[in-house]
Order: structure tokens, then sequence, then C-alpha cells
């Protein structure tokens, strides 16, 4: 009995062992590609450690959103491996979204950008889902987002000009 309960407890270790490995594995790799990426040409690394590369800039003057703005956007989301995991463009409508409730490195990027900017969001985990993962996004993994900023809808009390 005691033999069963000791070998019981040790696969249970192990197994717990393995799945933090994974984990602490998965978080290396994603450090990996972020630096392996800063080092591409276009690529700007923000202080936070999210990246964004320009793909097309919209005409000056337009209106960034602020964090209680709604934004409409295009947009497609993969993982590193080039998995995608979500689409407006396969939907074929755009999306529209209030910025506050999105992940942190959108609306650290989007409040840089300006309706018909076209820009590719390279995400570190921390930025993303982090350790929990969501949906098909597995913990600790890297989001690499293509986003089309279509419009800015101000939020309350917010005017806008021109």
């Amino acid at each position: 009995m005691r033999r069963r309960l000791f070998l019981g407890l040790a696969a249970a270790l192990a197994l717990a062992a393995c799945s933090g490995g994974n984990a602490a594995d998965s978080a290396a790799e994603a450090k990996a590609f972020m630096e392996k990426n800063a080092k591409r040409e276009g690529v700007v690394t923000l202080p936070s450690g999210v990246q964004y590369e320009v793909v097309r800039s919209g005409p000056e003057g337009g209106l960034s959103p602020q964090e209680a703005d709604e934004v409409k956007v295009h947009y497609e989301g993969k993982l590193a491996d080039g998995e995608v995991f979500d689409s407006s463009y396969e939907r074929g409508v755009p999306a529209a979204m209030p910025l506050a409730g999105l992940i942190p490195a959108w609306i650290e990027v989007l409040q840089k950008m300006k309706p018909g900017d076209e820009w590719i969001v390279y995400v570190p985990p921390e930025m993303g889902y982090g350790e929990s993962g969501q949906g098909p996004i597995p913990p600790n993994s890297v989001l690499i987002f293509r986003i089309e900023l279509i419009d800015v809808l101000p939020g309350p009390g917010r005017v806008q000009l021109g």
C-alpha cells in the first residue's frame, strides 16, 4: 500500500515537473523569438517589449485612439509557427471594439496608429495572454498580429477635430 502511494505521488510530481518545464520552455522560446525578431530591419521595439513594423501608413492628421475610444480594425492573429487563430479578414467584416477591453499590446500600439495605418505587431506573452493562454492560444505564446486601423470612434467627452 505504501509503495503504491509512493509511486502515485512520484508520478504526480514527475508530471507536475514536466508540465512546469513545458511552460518554462515556452517562455524561453518566446524570449528567444522576440530577441531575434528585434534585430530585423524595420522592427521597432517599445519599452514594454512589444514590437511592430509599419506595412502602410495612412493619411497624415488622422485621429489616434485613446483608451476610452472604440476602434474599428481588420486583423489577423497568428502564433509564431504561423498558425492563424483569429481573423476578421476571414469573416469578411472588420471588428469594432472598445480599446480598453483589449490585450495590453493592442492598447499600446493602437494608440500610436492612425486610421489607414497597417502594422505587423509582435506580442511577447506578458503583453498578450501570458502564462494562462486563451482558447487556441497556448500559454506563453508570442502572438503576431496584422492590424489595419480603419476608424476611431471617439469615447464619451472626446471631440474629434477636423
